[in-house]
């Protein structure tokens, strides 16, 4: 989607439809910023917010058609005034894209009146709301070939006042980036099981270093066999798909310790020979949200150059049920060279991580971040509001919780106290692969930490957050993206972008 900054009356935009971003307001009367544009509507704002028709409350929308000027304009309301966060903005942008989609508007204006925006800084403005547009227009359609479903939302202008023109690009050029590497992600995690193999990871991995320069590594079969990579081989020993290992390394910084981040990569999850019921297993296509996260945020760098150094680690595989797969009570030895009681084979994600967990060692990282569908246990505690965050490192866990809050992609801290290590015990390996249900969140945070040496680190639970089973205001159903902002974020506020 082509976007841009604009400086023009309200009156005077013609886009087929222009969306006004209110917040509630402290009397009924129409904001003097609007009293033009309500010209062109003949009044029927000003007789809107006397009605209490409109009040500007989160998700409020109000449709109305000028007599020149924009075909349509979309009222969409934000908060109170001290509630509006970079937050409210983006969904707003993306309620409105939404509205804008089902008008068949190809393109649309967006603009904050400066009555209600908040402590939204003109940068912070034109990065969310560009992110936002963007997260409410995406569409899937690779597979369909109906019309509607080829509807798309090409232009967005952001209006803005001189004043502020150059912040509001400055953030827009950001948001624009950090859009491209959200709908990759999303891209990704909506293609099936038969497409999105682990080779197909490996493949655009390839392609964004080929685009971008970045050096991208792809380890095989048999150089896993080599590294001793026992746990993510026994996962893929199931499946006729031979797994990946994918390393990419972005260099903007030097000889500085880079930001290691890993993305969970089951690209489809059966459960194995613990299989899955059959009842949704399709959405185990999205198993491998944590590798999309990370290909995303590689495509953000490659945009944006920041001044760090990151290293991005993809185990790939499927979990599938088969004679020759592994089965519950196998052994298996980890490329840290712990060995691992496999209790259930559905407990995979863990087994793959924590060989990249021991891989990232070599980097010498200054952290280590990494995102995975992990646990359904989290989705009880949490919900589909918030990812799970644990960690050995408070100062950073902190950093992750700040990120995450300015990306839209909260986290909640959980526990890693040490009575909670006594359910992973094995008496027969030196740990075993899932705790059972009590705490089983915890738990699977508890194994990975098990394979943490050397580096701050911090785990984020995603299996609640990565999709959405039914259409939200500001999101389609499907893939969220989850993880790419927020890990952009993070670097940026590393790097001080």
């Amino acid at each position: 989607m082509k976007s841009s900054v604009r400086v023009v009356p309200l009156e005077r935009v013609s886009a087929p439809l222009l969306a006004v971003a209110l917040g509630e307001l402290s009397s009924d009367k129409v904001p003097s910023s609007l009293l033009s544009l309500d010209a062109n509507l003949g009044g029927e704002l000003a007789r809107m917010l006397a009605a209490g028709d409109f009040t500007g409350k989160p998700d409020e929308v109000a449709l109305m058609y000028p007599s020149k000027g924009a075909k349509r304009v979309l009222l969409v309301g934000l908060a109170k005034s001290e509630e509006i966060t970079r937050g409210a903005v983006r969904r707003s942008a993306a309620i409105a894209a939404r509205k804008a989609i089902e008008a068949g508007a190809g393109a649309m204006a967006f603009h904050l009146a400066p009555e209600t925006h908040g402590g939204v800084t003109p940068a912070d403005f034109g990065q969310v709301v560009v992110e936002g547009v963007e997260q409410g227009a995406w569409r899937f359609s690779e597979f369909r070939s109906d019309d509607d479903a080829k509807k798309r939302l090409r232009e967005l202008e952001i209006i803005a006042t001189r004043e502020h023109r150059s912040d509001v690009e400055r953030g827009r050029k950001i948001g624009a980036a950090v859009a491209v590497g959200h709908r990759l992600a999303r891209n990704l995690q909506a293609l099936p099981g038969n497409v999105c193999t682990p080779g197909y990871l490996a493949a655009i991995a390839r392609e964004l270093g080929k685009a971008y320069g970045f050096k991208v590594t792809v380890l095989g079969h048999a150089q896993l066999e080599k590294l001793g990579m026992g746990a993510l081989l026994a996962v893929a020993q199931g499946s006729s798909q031979e797994p990946k290992f994918v390393i990419l390394e972005y260099k903007g910084a030097g000889r500085s310790a880079p930001l290691c981040f890993i993305g969970k990569g089951v690209t489809f999850d059966s459960g194995g020979i613990s299989l899955k019921p059959a009842l949704n297993m399709e959405e185990m296509k999205y198993d491998m949200s944590g590798a999309a996260a990370v290909l995303g945020l590689f495509e953000v760098l490659g945009q944006i150059k920041p001044k760090a150094n990151v290293v991005g680690l993809i185990p790939a595989t499927e979990n599938l049920p088969s004679g020759v797969a592994i089965k519950p009570g196998d052994i298996v030895r980890s490329h840290m060279g712990k060995t691992i009681e496999i209790v259930n084979t559905d407990a995979e994600g863990r087994l793959i991580l924590c060989d990249a967990l021991s891989y990232a060692r070599r980097f010498k990282p200054a952290c280590v971040i990494d995102a995975a569908t992990l646990t359904g246990a989290i989705v009880v505690g949490l919900g589909s509001h918030a990812a799970g965050l644990m960690g050995n490192d408070d100062a950073l866990l902190d950093e992750v919780r700040w990120a995450g809050d300015l990306a839209g992609e909260r986290c909640w801290p959980l526990p890693l106290w040490q009575e909670y290590r006594e359910q992973i015990k094995s008496t027969i390996a030196d740990v075993k692969n899932t705790g059972g249900r009590p705490a089983g969140s915890i738990t699977a945070g508890w194994f990975l930490r098990e394979f943490v040496d050397g580096f701050p680190w911090a785990h984020i639970d995603i299996a609640g957050t990565a999709y959405t089973d039914a259409d939200r205001p500001d999101l389609p159903k499907g893939p969220t993206g989850i993880g790419v902002r927020l890990f952009t974020q993070f670097v940026l506020g590393r790097t001080g972008g």
